[in-house]
């Protein structure tokens, strides 16, 4: 299930984000009678299309394993907190839709109408998200229930069990992540098309609409982040600990930069600042922090799981704040001269910027999952009471044939767009009829079909 999640969750960013950034390009092409704008927009609803196929595989794999690997949550809890699974699957399926009417109406339909159909495609992808953050704040904070004498959820309250303490802080922060790390992923790539000498308008325009939304965005993230830290200090004490790598409940706690926590709740490595998590858990060195020897060992993680949670907050944290610095230095020069930072090394760091944010998703990933054991559903049951009783040699079995269907999976994903870049840019260099007939491009996405081999207007050659 790590192997699944951890594949499936690079996808995430650019089946919710990418709807709305292709809009944004879409939407300055018609304002502004733009045609390379336009140009842009077609080609990343391509890739937007090509991204949500890879997406439905990866998913479904998710979807079995979580009834195939986890009968004892899914058995008990299902009813609980099962609908933000129904919500995803919902917001999946109109996605499908919106995305094949947008792809369609690019030839067919009036520029503007076509537009306004492709605006639900951002809000469905969100209710998609909403679904599965919902699912996924239960677990960490689950209500809308009681329990029956023989421990079984009764009374359910559907309201209470979507929108918990946690739903609000994790889902703007996962929103708002995603959003710009699609932002930078996309600008990324025409960085280093400007890293290579491609200096026109396209690669500018390519690099700067999504560049210009993450960076906005970046600060916003940084203070997301920080909300919600804070509100897993007060509502998962023993979490936050092990993000922090607090053994003793104490005041004047002080902050680690990495470092490794032992069984003997000794710390040894990192870079300690005296009192630092105290404040930044209450605004006072005063604040009691909880730690992670206040609740027997059996209810928390256990040293090497925590310090791997705290490596992965830390890096997370690590890297939004150097991309603050570089949003801060995109918006200065932009401010001073209207213009891009001319330094190589701009683009350099913008180049890796894209990469640097899917590790973050990640980290949090990581975080929220591997802070919380040993619990499933955090206080009510333990994955040990959650998971199959397969064999071992099962579901080793299981593991083989799910990494040798996402190494086929993403090797095809990639292939494709590899294609679609060399096809794009020989099309940019005027060589599309020899190195691609029945390019169905042409001179402007709304122009006429070209004729095909056959001659006619649509026929197979489109």
């Amino acid at each position: 299930m790590a192997f699944t999640l951890g594949s499936h969750i690079l996808l995430v960013p650019f089946g919710v984000a990418l709807p709305a950034i292709t809009l944004l390009m879409h939407y300055r092409g018609l304002r502004k009678g733009d045609a390379v704008a336009l140009l842009l927009a077609r080609r990343w609803s391509a890739v937007m299309a090509v991204q949500f196929a890879i997406g439905i595989v990866t998913g479904t794999v998710l979807s079995f394993e979580l009834g195939l690997l986890w009968p004892g949550m899914m058995g008990r809890w299902g009813d609980v907190f099962g609908l933000g699974f129904g919500v995803e699957a919902w917001a999946f399926f109109l996605e499908a839709i919106l995305i094949a009417i947008y792809l369609y109406g690019w030839r067919r339909l009036k520029p503007w109408t076509h537009f306004w159909l492709g605006l639900p495609l951002p809000l469905a992808a969100l209710m998609g998200a909403f679904g599965i953050v919902a699912a996924n704040s239960w677990m960490n904070t689950p209500r809308g229930f009681s329990l029956d004498a023989s421990g079984k959820p009764v009374d359910v309250d559907v309201r209470r069990a979507i929108f918990t303490p946690m739903f609000g802080p994790e889902y703007w922060h996962f929103v708002v992540g995603v959003v710009l790390t699609a932002g930078y992923v996309v600008a990324g790539v025409y960085a280093v098309g400007w890293l290579r000498g491609r200096r026109d308008r396209y690669h500018r325009l390519g690099f700067t609409v999504p560049f210009s939304v993450a960076a906005i965005l970046t600060p916003v993230q940084f203070m997301l982040g920080d909300s919600i830290a804070r509100s897993v200090f007060h509502k998962q004490p023993v979490k936050f600990a092990a993000t922090e790598i607090v053994w003793k409940t104490d005041t004047h706690v002080p902050e680690y930069m990495f470092g490794r926590l032992h069984s003997d709740g000794t710390i040894s490595g990192g870079i300690r600042i005296p009192q630092l998590d105290s404040i930044l858990a209450g605004f006072s060195p005063d604040t009691k922090v909880t730690g992670l020897s206040s609740v027997p060992a059996s209810d928390r993680p256990t040293a090497a799981q925590a310090t791997i949670a705290h490596w992965a907050f830390d890096i997370m944290v690590t890297i939004g704040s150097l991309l603050v610095l570089l949003a801060l230095w995109y918006g200065w020069c932009w401010l001073r001269r209207r213009d891009l930072p001319g330094s190589p090394w701009f683009f350099r760091c913008a180049a890796l910027a894209g990469g640097a944010c899917l590790l973050t998703v990640e980290c949090g990933w990581i975080t929220t999952e591997v802070g919380r054991q040993p619990w499933i559903v955090y206080q009510n049951m333990r994955v040990a009471e959650a998971v199959t009783d397969t064999r071992a040699s099962t579901l080793w079995t299981m593991l083989g044939l799910v990494v040798v269907l996402y190494v086929l999976v993403f090797g095809a994903f990639l292939t494709v767009l590899l294609r679609m870049s060399r096809r794009w840019r020989l099309a940019d260099e005027g060589a599309a009829t020899a190195a691609a007939p029945g390019d169905v491009e042409g001179d402007t996405p709304y122009g006429p079909r070209p004729l095909s081999t056959t001659g006619g207007k649509d026929g197979g050659g489109a």
